[in-house]
């Protein structure tokens, strides 16, 4: 396979077949006596970070599939301890809630990779449009209430100060984009900035903070958390406030509804409210609204997503309670 990448030369070793076999076989206790099948590169950003799948067989026949997750600027080693820590503290295969991580199996500085074993199913977004999604609802509201007792510390943090800053980096964007909207995006920013001044902050624990459908796999009874790098500090309401605002943001892109999986969030919301307290509503609330905001600026990125970017402006103004001029 010709790879090329000027910051991550490594590349081309980390997609040659045998140069993965014999790499593997030193490395990894889990391709001892494996012999590379396939590589395949899954996701490539140029210059920033690479996915790789490696799939591996046995001397007795067995198909073992590896995700490999490259970053240009180091190997990523605390996203594969948080992950080991996870895995070997209840979210193992075998934990008897149906909750887990996939399985961290080592890591290879010279091509600046870990590694994790693939789990298989289906993301929570692609059962969206399904019927039975009330279940896996109540099942992700438990998953997310686990990760925030896993009692794991974070090196970073996250606040609503953060939350508010990336809103005030990403919509003035917009702004030069689409001159004719300033003054509406204008409001929004200043109605952002009173809702985070009036939403109440509880000690922060641990937190996925990139909580949405994609980084949830569904196997049958088991439910799968991944793609856990940007685990901090903050509020829980952040997370169970992010998957509604995508759940929300899907709902409008693709039936033409935002309120369409109204069903859907409110058996989100009520298992995870069962699980802490009512005091966490307003805040679910409030983070659901400014995800939907920071989506006004995600909209314009996705040629396949300008069409709806109007779309989620009017949804914000709405859940703002701001009047237009008309």
């Amino acid at each position: 396979m010709d790879f090329s990448d000027g910051k991550m030369p490594f590349l081309a070793d980390a997609v040659d077949r045998v140069r993965v076999e014999e790499c593997f076989e030193g490395c990894l206790d889990i391709a001892k006596n494996c012999r590379v099948q396939n590589v395949r590169v899954i996701r490539h950003k140029l210059g920033r970070r690479c996915l790789i799948e490696y799939e591996l067989i046995d001397d007795a026949g067995e198909v073992i599939t590896l995700i490999g997750k490259v970053r240009s600027k180091g190997t990523d080693f605390y996203s594969y301890e948080l992950q080991k820590s996870l895995w070997e503290s209840g979210f193992a295969d075998d934990s008897s809630d149906g909750i887990s991580v996939p399985e961290p199996v080592g890591v290879i500085p010279e091509w600046q990779m870990w590694l994790q074993r693939k789990v298989e199913g289906v993301t929570a977004t692609q059962m969206l449009s399904q019927t039975n999604g009330i279940l896996p609802a109540k099942l992700i509201a438990e998953a997310a209430y686990k990760l925030h007792q896993a009692n794991i510390l974070p090196r970073r943090s996250h606040r609503m100060s953060d939350e508010l800053r990336i809103l005030h980096e990403r919509i003035p964007l917009v702004m030069e984009e689409y001159p004719e909207w300033q003054a509406r995006l204008e409001r929004i920013l200043t109605a952002s900035d009173d809702l985070g001044a009036n939403t109440p902050e509880p000690k922060p624990c641990g937190i996925h903070r990139d909580f949405y459908p994609d980084q949830v796999i569904i196997n049958n009874s088991r439910l799968y958390l991944i793609d856990l790098d940007l685990y901090c500090a903050g509020n829980p309401a952040v997370d169970i406030g992010n998957f509604i605002a995508h759940l929300q943001e899907y709902s409008l892109r693709n039936f033409g509804d935002s309120q369409l999986l109204q069903e859907y969030e409110n058996a989100l919301t009520t298992r995870f409210i069962q699980l802490t307290d009512n005091e966490f509503l307003p805040a679910i609330k409030a983070y659901t609204t400014l995800t939907l905001v920071r989506h006004i600026y995600i909209s314009t990125q996705f040629p396949e997503r300008r069409p709806f970017t109007e779309a989620l402006l009017n949804l914000c103004e709405q859940q703002l309670n701001i009047t237009r001029n008309l």
